[in-house]
């Protein structure tokens, strides 16, 4: 006989595992279950593990030329089970080849020739490599010999690529600025419910890595600046005293502090005068390094506290040129978005030293740095900032893998957005700018591929991929933050990502902690969100007047549990409203009565049902006139 406590625990495995059964799982994930990789109660399970490598890279750049050329070890560690008998190796530049899969079309200056590797040693050994069979972004690499488990190889990696003259997420800026993005050889990721991860880059969808750690090199001659992600270990040696100072006054100071002017720059004075500086950056524990390299970008500083509870500063930076003039606000923008995203949602303290705020034409997050264009609109420059921003947590923090479940990071980014909008513009502002730019597109387009269920893989989608990884996610996060309450629904999203950080959650994780962490069994609202063909669209079928007050028999047309408001109007023009959270669906997701009492005094004229920012596909039939 099982004790009590014995009993009760077996209860609750019982229970957590037919909740996990209830969401459909694809074979592949199931594994990782079977395996104890990953746990039905939302926690990496027992035997969880994930890869590692220590990257050391040099790149030189020489202005007007636009030619990366690249020195590179890695040391790799297999901390996996299997043992590994080849790598799959990361060429994202390969994009740029004539030939490789794009979701877009290609311009003639956008086409280059990708990464070209001169040499390539593994332990030692040179292995051939052809850079002209493939326009690929995947390179399968053999090994001679196998890599066992809980051992590392050694990569050395020479290679070289022309910077794209059309500027993306990568390239020439103008003919003295340059960003460096995804430019370097990488093992790919290994996990544990996949194996390698192959999926192509096709530039919509994004990007899935390890945590790794980095030493960068970056070689540019006198007078040109260089920022990227983590630290600068060296500004004595490549800055003038003046600067190197002015640097680190930033580091504590609120007011943006001017490290270096257009005319400093213009009389040549910020840099050390050698011929070439190498600025040297480390970063431990991230998923990718950026830099940005200009000789006339203006500098800008200051920092913020993002910890309270230690004191604990990160540092602001932004690069721009003269005619950028929203970015002459970016650092004080960053320091409200890193402070209200630490102390407020999601409430988790910046984890990194510094971001940077660099002018290019992307609008595009990097670990530690931002992309963005100059748009003209100092409101919509902060929005589109405080959204890369916002990307820090997801996914930089936690390891998602964007290339399969975008709306694991796309989503939560313009969730994060909306809830700072509404912080810094009013309620009426940020709704307006989240309705225009995350739903309507999507409530007004019927088209099928706009109502595939948001688990559809984004590798797997062309048509409705914009929707599935930004505002439908987004929607569903609000919605359950709706029902949950802001104390719980905090509560359970700390606990999701305390769980995951610095490592690889899938959406299953996401789902089975958040279910568990908030006491609620959560598998109908997930697979109502997450695993239907759902949308936004209620209608009052039928109003009836009873006795003491009158009943609304609301039709879930669309079928996503949405929270909505009965907004009440009366004779005399005044109006009452009644909200009510998505849990008015739980037990029927079709329909569902809305019971409320006569107003002693009041005539009631119409009922109408408001949706919000949940914008309703047929508006037409949210009122019912009483007769």
């Amino acid at each position: 006989m099982l004790k009590p406590i014995a009993l009760t625990a077996l209860c609750s495995l019982f229970l957590l595992q037919l909740q996990a059964q209830n969401l459909y799982m694809p074979r592949e994930i199931k594994q990782a279950y079977t395996k104890s990789t990953r746990s039905p109660d939302g926690k990496p399970g027992s035997k969880y593990w994930q890869n590692f490598g220590k990257y050391n890279i040099s790149v030189t750049l020489t202005p007007p030329g636009r030619t990366v050329k690249g020195v590179e070890q890695i040391i790799y560690f297999n901390n996996s089970p299997d043992t590994l008998k080849r790598l799959n190796m990361k060429l994202i530049l390969n994009i740029h080849r004539p030939g490789a899969s794009r979701d877009g079309n290609a311009s003639l200056d956008y086409l280059t020739e990708g990464i070209q590797v001169d040499s390539f040693l593994v332990a030692g050994q040179k292995k051939k490599w052809d850079n002209k069979t493939a326009a690929t972004t995947n390179q399968a690499v053999g090994l001679t010999k196998p890599l066992l488990p809980h051992d590392s190889v050694k990569l050395d990696i020479t290679w070289h690529f022309d910077l794209s003259k059309e500027s993306g997420r990568e390239g020439v800026i103008d003919s003295t600025s340059f960003y460096l993005a995804y430019f370097y050889p990488r093992v790919s990721v290994y996990d544990d419910y996949q194996g390698w991860d192959r999926v192509e880059f096709v530039d919509s969808k994004e990007f899935y890595n390890d945590f790794n750690n980095y030493t960068l090199n970056v070689t540019v001659p006198k007078n040109y600046v260089v920022w990227a992600t983590g630290t600068l270990q060296n500004p004595a040696q490549v800055l003038q005293p003046e600067f190197a100072k002015r640097l680190s006054a930033s580091m504590t100071s609120d007011s943006t502090i001017h490290v270096a002017t257009l005319a400093e720059l213009n009389a040549n004075s910020v840099t050390a005068q050698n011929a070439t500086n190498t600025w040297v950056w480390k970063a431990d524990d991230i998923s990718d390094m950026a830099v940005g390299i200009s000789n006339h970008y203006i500098w800008d500083a200051a920092s913020v506290v993002v910890d309270k509870t230690t004191g604990r500063r990160s540092s602001m930076q932004a690069a721009y040129p003269e005619a950028a003039f929203d970015f002459k606000k970016s650092v004080q923008y960053g320091r409200n978005a890193l402070a209200w995203f630490s102390a407020n949602w999601p409430g988790v303290p910046y984890p990194f030293p510094k971001m940077t705020a660099f002018k290019g034409f992307a609008d595009m997050e990097y670990p530690m740095m931002v992309n963005d264009s100059q748009f003209g609109d100092p409101v919509f420059a902060q929005l589109v900032q405080d959204h890369e921003i916002a990307h820090t947590w997801f996914p930089f923090y936690m390891g998602i893998n964007e290339s399969k479940y975008a709306f694991m990071d796309e989503g939560w980014a313009t969730t994060l957005e909306y809830l700072i909008g509404t912080a810094e513009n009013g309620q009426a502002k940020a709704a307006e700018f989240y309705k225009q730019f995350r739903i309507n597109g999507w409530i007004g387009d019927k088209s099928t591929a706009e109502d595939q269920p948001i688990i559809t893989m984004s590798s797997e989608q062309k048509g409705g991929y914009g929707n599935n990884a930004y505002g439908k996610p987004s929607l569903s996060y609000l919605a359950l933050k709706d029902m949950l309450g802001d104390d719980l629904f905090k509560k359970a999203l700390h606990g999701y990502m305390d769980r995951w950080h610095g490592k690889h959650p899938i959406p299953w994780d996401y789902f089975n902690s958040m279910s568990n962490v908030s006491g609620k069994n959560l598998t109908w609202f997930f697979n109502n969100w997450f695993f239907s063909n759902g949308y936004n669209d209620l209608a009052i079928k039928e109003g009836v007047k009873g006795k003491d007050g009158y009943t609304l028999n609301v039709s879930n047309v669309g079928g996503f549990a949405i929270p909505f408001d009965v907004v009440l109007t009366f004779a005399d023009g005044t109006t009452k409203t009644i909200h009510q959270t998505p849990a008015i669906w739980e037990a029927n997701q079709k329909q569902a009565y809305v019971t409320f009492k006569a107003v002693i005094g009041k005539s009631l004229k119409s009922v109408t049902l408001d949706t919000g920012i949940f914008v309703d596909a047929t508006k037409a039939d949210n009122t019912w006139v009483v007769k």
